[in-house]
């Protein structure tokens, strides 16, 4: 399949949006769609969704629209999901464990192989029979399991150090948990995801909307 331009970052952020929604109309019985009725499901105008596809070749048929499986199986080709990518997590607080605890990541094509720690008294003990070990480790586990993809669910203050060992390590995409900005080289994305934020962003409109300025 041709790549006929980079594609932005947003594009390749909604990919996993159709992917997750498309897989949701098989489930429903949903073998054919268009771009109309894929993007009502996800807040996205048929031209857009169009337009994202349109980076990474031809699909659909006009007046007929898309082969949900054949899409599905197009857009999970083009995220990588053909194959499964082991990931480690850094960081076993309360957040961490409920991370590692979640049962979607191996349908999702992801494998959790190592949970890490510079807590003492959490090194050595098991979540969901999963041993934790010392970030100490880190380094050995990712290069015995060929590991690229890290999770950190770490405190502000040791967030950056923990994004250089990681890098350190051979780690190449990191999704941090952390409410900080860390700073990493060329060639390795981080991305966040910060609750608190969000949530302020929300206030933003509640207080307008008590203030009558709707």
């Amino acid at each position: 399949m041709e790549r006929l331009d980079t594609p932005p970052d947003v594009v390749i952020r909604r990919l996993p949006l159709y992917a997750r929604s498309l897989r949701y109309l098989l489930q429903e019985g949903v073998h054919s769609v268009s771009s109309q009725e894929l993007g009502e499901r996800i807040n996205v105008t048929a031209a857009q969704i169009r337009k994202d596809l349109s980076y990474f070749g031809e699909f659909g048929k006009q007046g007929i629209g898309y082969d949900v499986q054949k899409l599905l199986s197009h857009i999970e080709h083009i995220l990588g999901l053909t194959q499964e990518w082991p990931i480690i997590l850094v960081g076993t607080g309360h957040l961490g464990q409920a991370i590692a605890r979640y049962e979607g990541f191996r349908s999702r094509g992801l494998r959790l192989v190592g949970l890490f720690d510079d807590d003492p008294a959490k090194v050595g003990q098991s979540v969901d029979s999963m041993l934790i070990l010392s970030n100490e480790e880190i380094s050995r586990v990712v290069q015995e399991q060929g590991v690229k993809l890290a999770i950190m669910a770490v405190p502000a203050s040791c967030a950056q150090d923990v994004t250089d060992l990681l890098v350190a390590a051979g780690i190449r995409a990191i999704l941090s948990y952390a409410p900080i900005i860390v700073q990493a080289p060329e060639g390795v994305w981080v991305r966040y995801i910060d609750p608190i934020a969000v949530l302020h962003s929300m206030t933003y409109y509640l207080a307008r909307y008590e203030s009558n300025l709707f």
